[in-house]
């Protein structure tokens, strides 16, 4: 483990930098492109930010609906095998997902509020 700052301070300092100090100056296809690198970097901070928690949600969810332990590839082949309880486990994973991936979607952003 290193000492700070953290993986996640990093990629969202540099996207804070690119964004407020450097897109002001630029415009055009440059502009685009740097709008591009900053989506990329909020994107790795956020997956570095849930990655960890989702994922552990993901397997204990999956030991739940299963009664076994198991890696996750091993414990989604298994549940792709039965019905019960699936159609909840893929709806909270891709909540999940797109809180890393689309977390601005507006039906991502419905389904929150719906409590989904």
């Amino acid at each position: 483990m290193q000492d700070e700052p953290t993986p996640i301070e990093l990629t969202k300092s540099v996207a804070d930098f690119l964004r407020n100090d450097i897109a002001p100056l630029i415009s055009g296809h440059q502009a685009f492109k740097l709008r591009v690198a900053i989506n990329i970097l909020d994107l790795v901070t956020r997956q570095l930010t849930l990655e960890e928690g989702s994922d552990a949600a993901e397997v204990d969810r999956l030991r739940a609906l299963l009664g076994m332990d198991g890696a996750v590839t091993d414990l989604n082949r298994v549940l792709a095998e039965r019905t019960p309880g699936l159609a909840e486990h893929l709806w909270a994973t891709t909540m999940d997902k797109l809180a890393v991936d689309q977390p601005n979607y507006a039906s991502y952003k419905r389904e929150l509020s719906r409590g989904g």
